[in-house]
């Protein structure tokens, strides 16, 4: 017993920020972003918090589903930048909606998401029957933003899925390197007269070559493992949602691997990088496209800090 996906949503921002506005306090272009990552804008929050995004894509993901809040009896959050640290966005979500059941947050970077799946994935195994599950973020509280390296980059927003019993989750592959030297986000160090230790500043620092290679290595590998795993090959994949950290990324591993460009979905132009909420997010945008057919194979793939990668293949049941 594993999973299937009931319903779908998804929640951004109002206020979106194009190039053309960073490049006023910024030594950057628009050209210069969209030939670097393939951004051309994306969603900032202004007054919204987390946990109004979280809220957001959870109730979208619950009307698709049919589900009333009480019904749920578990909310899983991915997520690095949750509004408080305790409680967790998964308790503060809980309460928004006005659930019972408990509550959990994840953090495995950008990679999240697909932790979370296969983490709901031991509840249902454990007779689990609806569980809420959401990625959210606003990373532009997280970002430096004197650094035109990363913060050209980071966005705000949420996705959700309300998962129901069945047997769509096929296969997954989840990695994990621990280290902070190529990606991190630093947290505030406190206030205490007795710490010795140097402070780090409390904002996004990222080495992005080496970000490049180990996303590109570790999208492939998942992908091709996961799907293998699964007992099919990347031609019966009808749709592949990778994380949305950088279009040059997802566009190297397309050509590297061998996918059909029309098969690997991108929606970074227009939403950035959402770090932990950003398949979630492309994965509602298909769903309400319409272009999902009954018994299509999903495969989804990301990497973060950790660093992390994952990748899994799903059936989508109509």
């Amino acid at each position: 017993m594993s999973f299937k996906i009931l319903g779908t949503g998804s929640c951004l921002p109002q206020r979106t920020v194009t190039n053309e506005e960073l490049s006023e306090f910024l030594d950057t272009s628009d050209e210069w972003i969209q030939q670097r990552v393939g951004i051309r804008q994306r969603r900032v929050c202004t007054t919204e918090t987390t946990t109004d995004l979280a809220a957001g894509a959870a109730i979208a993901a619950l009307e698709m589903s049919g589900t009333k809040p009480e019904e749920l009896d578990m909310i899983l959050c991915a997520t690095v930048s949750a509004d408080n640290a305790a409680p967790s966005l998964a308790c503060s979500v809980q309460n928004k909606i006005e659930a019972s059941c408990p509550a959990m947050d994840i953090n495995a970077g950008c990679t999240g998401f697909i932790y979370m799946l296969e983490t709901a994935a031991g509840f249902f195994a454990m007779g689990y029957k609806k569980i809420l599950i959401i990625g959210a973020e606003r990373l532009t509280r997280c970002a430096d933003w004197t650094d035109r390296s990363t913060a050209v980059i980071f966005a705000d927003g949420a996705g959700a899925m309300v998962l129901g019993p069945g047997n769509s989750y096929i296969s997954s592959k989840l990695v994990a390197k621990g280290g902070d030297a190529v990606l991190r986000i630093p947290s505030f160090h406190g206030m205490s007269p007795f710490y010795e230790v140097e402070p780090r500043e409390p904002y996004i620092y990222m080495n992005g070559q080496e970000v490049f290679k180990f996303a590109v290595n570790a999208m492939c590998t998942d992908l091709a493992d996961a799907v293998e795993k699964a007992g099919l090959t990347m031609d019966e994949i009808a749709w592949v949602i990778p994380h949305q950290a950088n279009a040059r990324i997802i566009d190297f591993a397309v050509k590297k691997f061998g996918i059909k460009p029309e098969r690997c979905l991108k929606n970074i132009e227009i939403t950035g990088n959402t770090s932990a909420a950003s398949v979630a997010i492309l994965a509602d945008e298909l769903v309400r496209s319409g272009r999902l057919k009954d018994g299509d194979y999903i495969a989804m793939a990301a990497f973060g800090a950790g660093l992390t990668s994952a990748a899994c293949v799903i059936k989508w049941e109509a």
